[in-house]
């Protein structure tokens, strides 16, 4: 057996050879992260730069933009180095470094949701006291609870991981992943399991739980309300909607195929699933709400041809 601290590097083993297509994979990569940054960076700067969209709504909007920018970060430019790279290894600090980025943008990205789902519950439900009750106050402590609790919840794995034995450096994955890093551990790792389904149900279970707990409520609003009622859920929740259940896909894709052997399943078609959840969320949420909603679209219109 060897510890933890004495691996110094990881093998990333679903790393292939694309032979001279790996330059043409460099350059599709980078088109992408070099798409997400900009169309996310775009929407941040309309909603700072505007009082109009100094409003709830639009702030957690912001906050979810710059995740998706955290969370890029944390993968895109560790895939074009490993691209061009003939040995796929990376440094174990380095390592531990990428889990608690992707662990925290995913933690993050399902708390934000929630959070835009309790205020679209506010705003449709109760339209009289939505001023009073969420203030530039209240959104401010949501957004420093959501952010900080979510690195709190995910840099625990991250250290729980790091003090395991390990019995090989070896991760069938073409990023880092705490679950296969425990996979390798051939000490105990009841703390890191049992931590793992906490860590889960309050990372998901919780925030799924009180998004469809809110939208319940706001249907029983609409099916009884009138019909310009029903128009303003239908354009301010659908972009929430999709997203979440494209992102809620995406997890469930990764965590499926981490649990389970998918040997019958293409490796190729492997490694675009454990990548979905990362890439497809971040390029899709901008889209989604920049055209969805008008408020938006016509400022990104005037700033794009100022």
């Amino acid at each position: 057996m060897m510890n933890s601290t004495q691996v110094s590097y990881f093998t990333l083993a679903a790393y292939f050879d694309t032979r001279m297509f790996k330059y043409l994979c460099f350059m599709f990569i980078l088109s992408l992260y070099m798409l997400i940054v900009c169309s996310n960076v775009l929407l941040i700067v309309v909603i700072c730069m505007n009082r109009s969209l100094h409003e709830p709504m639009y702030l957690f909007l912001c906050s979810l933009f710059v995740n998706e920018l955290f969370g890029s970060s944390g993968l895109f430019p560790f895939l074009l180095v490993q691209i061009l790279s003939d040995i796929h290894t990376v440094s174990a600090p380095l390592c531990f470094l990428q889990i608690f980025c992707l662990y925290t943008y995913a933690c993050v990205e399902f708390f934000n949701l929630a959070v835009m789902s309790y205020d679209r519950y506010l705003a449709i439900c109760y339209p009289l006291q939505y001023n009073t009750c969420m203030t530039f106050t209240k959104v401010t402590v949501l957004l420093a609870v959501i952010w900080s609790f979510g690195s709190v919840l995910c840099l625990v794995p991250v250290i729980l991981s790091s003090s395991v034995q390990l019995c090989g450096n070896v991760i069938n994955k073409v990023y880092c992943d705490n679950y296969f890093i425990i996979k390798l551990a051939c000490s105990d790792t009841t703390a890191s399991n049992v931590y793992g389904l906490i860590a889960t149900c309050l990372t998901i279970a919780c925030p799924v739980s009180l998004i469809l707990y809110t939208y319940m409520r706001i249907l029983r609003v609409c099916f009884s309300g009138s019909k310009q009622t029903r128009q303003k859920a239908v354009s301010t929740c659908t972009p929430h909607l999709a997203s979440l259940l494209n992102f809620s896909f995406g997890c469930f894709f990764e965590i499926l195929q981490s649990r389970f052997e998918m040997n019958n399943v293409p490796h190729i078609v492997r490694i675009f699933l454990s990548l979905y959840w990362l890439t497809c969320q971040p390029l899709l949420n901008p889209l989604r709400y920049g055209l969805k909603m008008s408020n938006i679209r016509i400022l990104c219109r005037k700033q794009i041809f100022l």
